[in-house]
């Protein structure tokens, strides 16, 4: 089964990389990562290199897919590592590059597994979710992490916002193809700014991930249109504002004692470490969470670059662990007053 799909997306990897793309990134992260950027950029610039996990549908479990997956090698992600990882999520892995294809969309017919690069579950995890808690997921398209969450636990109540009007569609079938009518119910989707959404639903959940808009490197690497690459990357430098306001509005959104968890899948340090740092330095009421211990125990499926923070964990790109680029940080309000 395997091998039939895997060769009807072998056609799939080849891509041509955007010069103006890459010649930013390399003035950029030569300089933030040092020597580990010869790697990452091999990576990144090398499709035929990438690694994809498979997210098993625990709504719609694939018995005979899960059994193929063992036979080829295929083992589990996190599962024995990570000491709060959630029994009712099964990830497999290759250890060596490809994908199989993903699955046709069909109304009234749930998706049994999701393709996805595995640091992107990093972020769910770290929130923690448990059963009957109120979760927010801020920029939710295309719903990967939507999917992830609700692999994990049953929220009472799980709010997907999108701003994008063909992200929000592209969410919507997303949720349909994976997520049964009974579960669809304590789901929301909604169209709003996300920087509007603290002030329409204050201190309201107890969960909320910001997988905020950012420079996207591995899909800008391959930019089709050379002057679209160009706009993209002079627009580049107002994304942290974005973000920080994004965060703000989720901080509003977010109960006392509530986590955020931030990510995005970029190396910018602009759009990383200094946005989380002008959150905490802006915001008495927001504490950073340590997650470490996650670095610690997952070193051997990705590979990890020093962020300076406690909070914040940067996955980057290496040989047989081609995982990320993933930001992800954590944070804690506590029932002081904040300021911003």
């Amino acid at each position: 089964m395997l091998t039939r799909l895997k060769a009807k997306s072998e056609g799939k990897l080849a891509k041509q990389i955007c010069k103006v793309v890459l010649d930013h990134f390399e003035k950029q992260y030569s300089k933030e990562l040092g020597d580990a950027w010869d790697t990452v950029r091999k990576i990144l610039t090398s499709p035929s290199c990438w690694q994809y996990a498979v997210l098993l549908n625990r709504f719609n479990y694939p018995f005979e897919l899960e059994k193929d997956l063992h036979l080829k090698g295929y083992h589990t992600l996190f599962q024995g590592s990570l000491p709060n990882y959630p029994k009712s999520m099964k990830c497999y892995l290759s250890r060596t590059p490809g994908r199989i294809p993903s699955e046709r969309h069909q109304i009234g017919n749930l998706k049994k597994y999701y393709l996805l690069n595995a640091a992107s579950l990093l972020p769910v995890l770290a929130l923690e979710l448990r059963d009957g808690e109120k979760v927010l997921d801020l920029c939710a398209a295309p719903g990967g992490k939507s999917i992830a969450l609700l692999q994990c636990a049953c929220p009472g109540y799980l709010h997907c916002n999108e701003y994008d009007n063909l992200r929000l569609k592209w969410l919507r079938q997303t949720l349909e193809s994976f997520i049964p009518q009974p579960l669809i119910n304590v789901i929301k989707v909604s169209e709003l700014d996300g920087r509007k959404m603290g002030d329409a639903q204050p201190e309201m959940f107890d969960k909320v991930l910001v997988d905020a808009p950012c420079s996207n490197d591995r899909s800008w690497l391959f930019s089709s249109d050379s002057q679209k690459a160009s706009c993209r990357i002079s627009q580049r430098r107002n994304l942290p504002l974005l973000q920080i306001e994004l965060l703000r509005s989720a901080i509003k959104a977010l109960r006392p004692g509530g986590i955020l968890v931030y990510s995005t899948c970029t190396l910018s340090k602009a759009e990383n470490q200094d946005v989380i740092s002008e959150i905490l330095n802006s915001h008495s009421n927001i504490m950073p969470m340590d997650i470490k211990g996650i670095a610690r125990t997952c070193s051997h499926n990705f590979t990890f670059s020093p962020t300076g923070q406690e909070c914040g964990l940067l996955v980057i790109p290496d040989k047989g662990k081609a995982w990320g680029p993933m930001y992800v940080a954590k944070l804690k309000k506590s029932w002081s007053t904040g300021k911003w």
